[in-house]
């Protein structure tokens, strides 16, 4: 199974790239939100050096590899868990990932319908069951910057302010409910160390009092 891929772009098309890795080309789906990170490479026999999480899919129904690339491995990680709900095989969880996956996240949480309903191929129903299966989990993917890829150098600090605004500005909490939330969380577990963690353990508090 593939994980990760790392070479030239050999050649870049409308919804997926070629890689060239050790002699071979990978064909790689993009889903229409990460699109935009590789669009200013370059390609050709002498392209850009690309990086990416691959998410591997092969089943009897579907004997071709389907090889679906990531910049970073968080958005891959949101992408597999998108693939848990039942009717959203990877094909259709890669055309719904249209917009930015903290959008999407936020959505869930929020339990807004109408933004999910605004992604390609899902109705309400489709709706209903990302909100069903996935809320609760996926907080910490709203934490990802809109339009560029998460930080990789280590938290800042003050990432319980962060944490807050997200709550308050994004997610509709009150800043009062919101201080209680974080407050509760690092008590829980005071050797959280990034947003993205506190976050998680936010969300598991209120959905496990």
């Amino acid at each position: 199974m593939i994980s990760y891929l790392e070479g030239k772009l050999l050649q870049k098309r409308d919804d997926r790239i070629v890689v060239l890795a050790g002699g071979v080309g990978y064909e790689v789906l993009l889903p229409a939100a990460v699109r935009p990170a590789l669009r200013p490479r370059r390609a050709g026999p002498d392209g850009d050096d690309v990086k990416l999480h691959i998410s591997y899919h092969l089943t009897e129904r579907n004997p071709k590899p389907i090889l679906i690339g990531f910049p970073t491995q968080i958005e891959k990680e949101f992408f597999e868990l998108l693939i848990t709900v039942e009717d959203i095989g990877p094909m259709a969880a890669c055309r719904a990932i249209a917009i930015d996956i903290a959008r999407i996240a936020r959505a869930v949480e929020a339990k807004d319908v109408a933004v999910l309903r605004t992604l390609d191929g899902i109705g309400p129903r489709k709706a209903d069951k990302i909100i069903a299966t996935l809320h609760g989990r996926v907080g910490k993917f709203a934490l990802i910057p809109e339009g560029e890829a998460p930080p990789e150098a280590p938290p800042d600090e003050d990432f319980r302010t962060e944490v807050i605004a997200v709550l308050v500005e994004q997610l509709g909490h009150s800043r009062a409910e919101a201080n209680r939330m974080v407050q509760a969380a690092l008590a829980r577990r005071p050797d959280v160390a990034s947003a993205e963690q506190l976050f998680e353990e936010v969300y598991r508090g209120e959905k496990n009092p």
